[in-house]
């Protein structure tokens, strides 16, 4: 039988009509998907391998579900990576609809990220149908899909044209993308996905308050008279005992401080950390350990006349990226005392004695400068930070404080992902959008815990297994 006189069989009106019932059907019997095209912004100059991407554009568009038979029970496979997924779906998307609605922005803002090109060397004409690595959020399961397979020719040339383009979608595994498509429920799909380590924050400052104790008969002052060479650890301080110490005399204790100059370790200077007191004569001071040889030092003592023995730490403060200057009141007649302060994350642990100072008749005002660092701001979902001492930078995925009732953040945690290594102890990092500024306590390179993340427990057997701590358990060479 011939065909249908009454049709053209390819007219650009009967394109037309087959075009709007397919488009018609789509609303109908449809479902509204968001589409991710996707922006590779790192590629191997050489194998063109995509290193990096992001999906930071969606768009709304009706698709017909064809099928979702790789929902079958068998699709799940539990492997020794764990559990994975294999579930698939197959969309049907007008291609009127796509190339009217989306392509047009597609061409605005992805020429040359997509393979690394340039705009002079990227075909705009490519992003006219969707691609191959590109995803889609599937609302009514809240997932995420990457297209695996487009087929731009079914059905074939009907009346010679085509009028859909087919998905074949598989359900998409994460692989450390940046994924800022600002819909929060896209976006959430992902939250918890990936490399994730965790970065503690101090929150409110807080300055740190001390005060001295005198004594008579203290160690005064300690001269090094040799640095030594060769010390592989810290060495031992010790002094002589007072006389009376039954009576209740101090000792007095002191810590070294070790510096390397032409790779050779010696003694740079010793700090006080109690004067001691009772002293009629300077102590002997023994240096002992750390596998070196050489040192030697002695001191002075202030047998008759007041000295700062030791200073307590009332308030250890919070949010200090350096350690601040500390400063003590002068006596009338005499020596200043001096010290530094000793830091542990963001707070002062102790003060140290330079000098105990001479000649006090009442207990000196410690003054403890430098500010305390202030956590300001809240960092923004993806956007960029950057340690200002380390240049480490990394994006933010999460940012949580617990504040007091002053409204002042006291238990600061970020969670961040492509990190370029680990941040300092006490810098300061800033964010690139917000502007926000927090002294970093700890940056725990552990990855964010995963209900299927096993690693802890695989590394806790196999010490189990095989103890590193007494031998190689493998045999000497």
């Amino acid at each position: 039988m011939a065909l249908n006189p009454f049709f053209l069989q390819g007219s650009q009106s009967e394109q037309f009509l087959v075009q709007d019932l397919i488009n018609e059907q789509l609303r109908i019997y449809g479902v509204e998907v968001y589409y991710l095209p996707r922006k590779a912004f790192r590629t191997d100059d050489i194998i063109r391998e995509v290193q990096s991407s992001k999906f930071d554009d969606s768009f709304l568009i009706e698709a017909y579900i064809n099928n979702y038979d790789g929902y079958a029970p068998d699709s799940d496979i539990m492997s020794k990576f764990g559990l994975r997924l294999k579930n698939e779906i197959s969309l049907t998307l007008s291609r009127e609809r796509f190339e009217e609605f989306i392509s047009p922005f597609l061409e605005g803002i992805a020429a040359g990220l997509r393979e690394g090109k340039t705009g002079e060397e990227y075909d705009l004409n490519t992003i006219t149908r969707p691609l191959e690595g590109d995803l889609i959020y599937f609302p009514l399961g809240e997932r995420l899909f990457e297209v695996k397979r487009v087929e731009f020719e079914k059905p074939f040339y009907q009346l010679g044209k085509n009028y859909i383009y087919e998905l074949n979608c598989e359900l998409y595994e994460y692989e450390n993308e940046e994924i800022n498509t600002s819909v929060e429920e896209v976006d959430n799909t992902v939250e918890d996905e990936g490399y994730i380590t965790t970065v503690k924050l101090a929150g409110y400052a807080l300055d740190a308050t001390a005060n001295a104790v005198l004594s008579i008969g203290a160690v005064n002052e300690i001269f090094l008279n040799n640095d030594g060479s060769g010390y592989i650890t810290t060495p031992t301080i010790e002094f002589s005992d007072p006389p009376n110490v039954s009576a209740g005399n101090q000792r007095a204790t002191a810590v070294a401080i070790t510096t390397s100059v032409a790779n050779v370790q010696s003694i740079d200077r010793i700090e006080i950390t109690n004067a001691g007191s009772g002293y009629l004569e300077p102590p002997t001071i023994t240096i002992s350990g750390g596998g070196g040889i050489g040192a030697a030092a002695t001191c002075s003592i202030g047998s008759t006349q007041a000295s700062v023995q030791a200073i307590n730490i009332i308030v250890g403060g919070s949010g200090y990226a350096a350690p601040p200057e500390v400063t003590m009141s002068s006596p009338s007649v005499g020596t200043t005392a001096t010290g530094v302060a000793i830091l542990r994350d963001g707070s002062v642990e102790s003060i140290r004695l330079t000098n105990a100072g001479l000649g006090y008749t009442e207990a000196p005002t410690v003054s403890i400068a430098g500010v305390s660092t202030v956590g300001v701001g809240t960092f923004v979902y993806n956007e960029l930070i950057t340690g200002q001492t380390s240049g480490v930078t990394a994006k933010v995925r999460d940012f949580r404080a617990i504040y007091n009732s002053l409204d002042q953040a006291i238990d600061v945690d970020l969670k961040v992902y492509l990190n370029t290594g680990k941040f300092y102890q006490n810098e300061i990092i800033v964010g690139s959008i917000s502007s926000a500024r927090y002294l970093v306590q700890s940056h725990d390179l552990d990855s964010f815990e995963d209900e299927y993340d096993s690693n802890e427990e695989f590394e806790t057997e196999a010490d189990n297994i095989l103890d590193f701590t007494e031998s190689n358990p493998f045999g000497e060479y």
